[in-house]
C-alpha cells in the first residue's frame, strides 16, 4: 500500500521535477516508509512507501524491468504474486526481490495488458514504456484502490489522492457543479469517473487506459460480472454454504499474505464477526506469520446503548480469545478532528459513521500495520434491509405471486419497524432537497429486480464510496486495509448464486448465514439488525454538536453558497432542534459540504496538523 504520482507530457515538454516533489509530499501519510521518484524523456513518476510485503531495499520503487525500459508506480497488493512468479519463472522470466511489485511488471511484460485478468487484489498503478513512450494505468476490479488524473497544459498528471493534483496552479479550481449536485440530493458519489473538482477524474473500478504522446485513450473496461437474476435452483443449501465457506477461507487466507503484522476491524456484525472466526481458525490450523498465536481485532464501543454493539463484539471474543482493542468515538474529538477528516477524504462524505470508521484506523496503527474488513459482503448478499423492497418488486415483475406475498409478510413481520421509519425517511428527504439551490441527475438506487440493483451498487451507487472511505481513513494513519469478501473468485461464486440464496422469507445473507453455522456464535449469526460501524449521528447533531453547527449556518461563507437556500437550511435545522422535523442524512451533507469547501477553495487544501 502506498502513494503514486506522476506526470506524462504529449507536448514535448519534460515534467516538472519541483511539482512532482510536492506531489509526492502531500502523499507522505500513505507511505512513511521510504520516498522515490524517477524522471526521464516524457514521464516522471513519484512513489511514496508503505512497506508490506518484502520490506527490503529491493522493493523500493519506481522499480523498473530488467533491461530498463519498463518503470512502474503501484499502490496496492497482488495476493496471488506467489503463484504468478512461479508461472512466469517457468516461463523464463528473472527476479531480483520478493515483491508483488516486481511480478506486475514481468505479468506486464509477458502477456500486455491482459495481465490484469491475472491477478487477484487491489491496484492503482501507472507502468511507463520508454521504447513506446507510452503510459499504461490501471485500477482493480473495484476500485478498492484510487486513481485520479487531470490533463492540463499538454500533461496527463495522476496522483492516488485528489489533494496532490491540487499541487498544480491550474488544477481542480472550481466545484463540478453536476457531482456535488447528486452527492448533495440524492446522497451518491464515486459513482462514476467524475470527482467533485471540476476537471480532476478517476479512472473507474475494471478500467485501464493508454496515454501515448498523442495523449490519453479511452478508458477500457477489462472485467465485468452480473447477478444472477433466478430465483431458485437446484443446488441444496448444505452444498452452496460449503462452496461458500471454503471459498471465503481460501479468500481470507491469501487476504493475510504480509511480512508485517495485521490484525481485523470487528464491528460484531455478522461479515466482520465471520472474518474474525476464520482468521481464528486459519491461526490454529496453518499459524499464519502475520497474524501470530493471537489475532488482534478493533472495535468501536459507546456508552449510549441504543448504538452499540458491545455485547455481539464480546461473543466473538468469548468464542475466539482474540486480543481485543475498543475504542469510544466522542462529538467532542470529532470537532477536533473534523478538518484533519475532511482533508483526508478529499470530498465530502455522506454521513458520520465514516469518523467511527476513523476512530478504529487509529486505534489500529498502534499496534498494526495492515487490517482485515468486511466491506462488500452487504451489496454482494443482500444485506441492506432496503434490497428487499426490490426483491419484492422483482417477484411481482416476474409473476412469483406466492413467493412474493411470502417475502413480503416475512420481511414486515422481521423488519415492521425499519419500513415504517423507511417511508418517514423518504417524506423527509424529499421535502429537504427542496433546500438545495441545484441537483444532479436523479439516482434511483433501488430501482429494478434485485439482481439489477445489487449490480448496480456493487459497481456504482455504494460500494465504490465506501471504498473510498476506508481507503482514506486507512491511509490517514498509514494503515493498509484489505477486504476478502472482494476477492474476485468469491464474488463471482456469490453473484452466481440464485437470489434466495440471498434473501428468503425476510433474512438477509442466507448462503453466508448457513455457511458460518458451528464457527460464529448464534447471537450473532441469527441477528436481524444491521448497525456496523456507525455513530449516534442524529443525537450528536441535535445535542452535543449543536454549537458547532449553528455558528457555521450563521457563517458569511454558508450565506454566500450558491448551492443551498441558506436561511431556510437553518429554519430546517432549527425545526428539528425543536422536535418539528425528524432526522435526515441531508442535513449533515449540507454542513459537510461547507467544511469541505472551506478546507479545498477558501484555503486550496493547505494541509491542517
Amino acid at each position: 500500500m502506498c502513494g503514486i504520482a506522476g506526470q506524462f507530457c504529449f507536448d514535448g515538454r519534460i515534467p516538472d521535477e519541483p511539482l512532482l516533489t510536492i506531489m509526492g509530499d502531500r502523499l507522505a501519510h500513505r507511505g512513511p516508509d521510504g520516498s522515490g521518484s524517477h524522471i526521464r524523456g516524457s514521464a516522471g513518476l513519484v512513489h511514496r512507501r508503505l512497506a508490506i510485503i518484502d520490506l527490503s531495499d529491493e522493493g523500493l520503487q519506481p522499480m523498473t524491468s530488467e533491461d530498463g525500459t519498463l518503470w512502474i508506480v503501484f499502490n496496492g497488493e497482488i495476493y496471488n504474486y506467489v503463484e504468478l512468479r512461479e508461472e512466469l519463472v517457468a516461463r523464463g522470466h528473472r527476479f531480483h526481490s520478493r515483491s508483488d511489485t516486481e511480478v506486475i511488471l514481468h505479468a506486464y511484460e509477458e502477456w500486455g495488458a491482459d495481465c490484469l485478468s491475472r491477478f487477484n487484489g487491489m491496484w492503482g498503478f501507472a507502468i511507463f514504456d520508454e521504447n513506446r513512450n507510452e503510459l499504461f494505468c490501471a485500477r482493480d476490479r473495484f476500485g478498492i484502490k484510487p486513481f485520479y488524473y487531470a490533463i492540463i497544459d499538454g500533461s496527463f498528471f495522476f496522483a492516488s489522492e485528489i489533494k496532490a493534483l491540487l499541487a498544480h496552479p491550474g488544477i481542480g479550481l472550481q466545484p463540478d457543479d453536476a457531482t456535488l449536485g447528486t452527492y448533495l440530493a440524492w446522497g451518491v458519489q464515486d459513482h462514476s469517473g467524475c470527482t467533485m473538482f471540476d476537471g480532476i477524474l478517476q479512472l473507474e473500478p475494471a478500467h485501464a487506459m493508454f496515454v501515448s504522446a498523442h495523449g490519453p485513450k479511452t478508458p477500457f473496461r477489462y472485467w465485468s460480472t452480473g447477478v444472477n437474476p433466478m430465483i431458485t435452483s437446484d443446488g441444496t443449501d448444505d452444498a452452496i454454504a460449503a462452496k461458500l465457506r471454503e471459498k471465503l477461507t481460501d479468500a481470507t487466507r491469501i487476504h493475510l499474505r504480509s511480512d508485517v503484522a495485521v490484525g481485523t476491524c470487528l464491528s460484531g456484525g455478522i461479515d466482520s464477526s465471520t472474518l474474525t472466526a476464520i482468521i481464528n481458525s486459519l491461526i490454529r490450523n496453518e499459524a499464519p506469520a502475520s497474524v501470530g498465536e493471537r489475532q488482534k481485532t478493533f472495535s468501536v464501543v459507546f456508552s449510549d446503548r441504543r448504538f452499540d454493539e458491545s455485547r455481539f463484539v464480546d461473543a466473538v471474543i468469548a468464542a475466539t480469545g482474540v486480543d481485543a482493542y475498543r475504542t469510544e468515538p466522542s462529538p467532542e474529538r470529532l470537532w477536533d478532528d473534523i478538518r484533519r477528516l475532511v482533508y483526508m477524504q478529499d470530498e465530502p462524505f455522506g454521513s458520520l459513521s465514516i469518523y467511527a470508521q476513523y476512530c478504529v484506523m487509529r486505534l489500529a496503527k498502534e499496534r498494526v500495520k495492515v487490517v482485515l474488513d468486511g466491506q462488500g459482503a452487504d451489496e454482494l448478499l443482500g444485506g441492506y434491509l432496503a434490497y428487499q423492497g426490490s426483491y419484492h418488486r422483482g417477484l411481482i415483475h416476474s409473476l412469483h405471486w406466492l413467493t412474493a406475498a411470502r417475502e413480503i409478510c416475512s420481511s414486515f413481520r422481521h423488519h415492521g419497524r425499519f419500513f415504517a421509519s423507511a417511508a418517514g425517511q423518504l417524506l423527509a428527504r424529499k421535502s429537504r432537497r427542496g433546500l438545495l439551490r441545484i441537483a444532479g441527475p436523479e439516482v434511483k438506487r433501488y430501482s429494478g429486480s434485485l439482481d439489477v440493483v445489487l449490480a448496480r451498487e456493487l459497481a456504482s451507487t455504494n460500494l465504490p464510496a465506501l471504498l473510498h472511505y476506508e481507503d482514506r481513513n486507512a491511509m490517514a494513519f498509514s494503515i493498509e486495509s484489505r477486504v476478502p469478501y472482494l476477492d474476485y473468485r468469491f464474488v463471482e461464486f456469490v453473484c452466481a448464486l440464485p437470489l434466495d440464496q440471498k434473501i428468503r422469507r425476510g433474512v438477509t445473507k442466507i448462503a453466508l448465514r448457513n455457511a458460518i453455522r458451528g464457527i460464529v456464535p448464534e447471537s450473532i449469526r441469527c441477528r436481524m439488525d444491521k448497525m456496523g460501524f456507525v455513530t449516534p449521528e442524529e443525537v450528536w447533531m441535535k445535542e452535543d454538536l449543536r454549537p458547532f453547527v449553528l455558528e457555521i449556518l450563521s457563517s458569511a461563507t454558508f450565506s454566500g453558497r450558491k448551492y443551498w437556500d441558506a436561511d431556510a437550511v437553518t429554519r430546517n435545522y432549527l425545526a428539528f432542534l425543536e422536535g418539528k422535523s425528524r432526522y435526515s442524512p441531508e442535513v449533515w451533507r449540507i454542513l459537510c459540504t461547507e467544511l469541505w469547501l472551506r478546507e479545498f477553495f477558501d484555503t486550496r487544501g493547505s494541509a491542517p496538523a
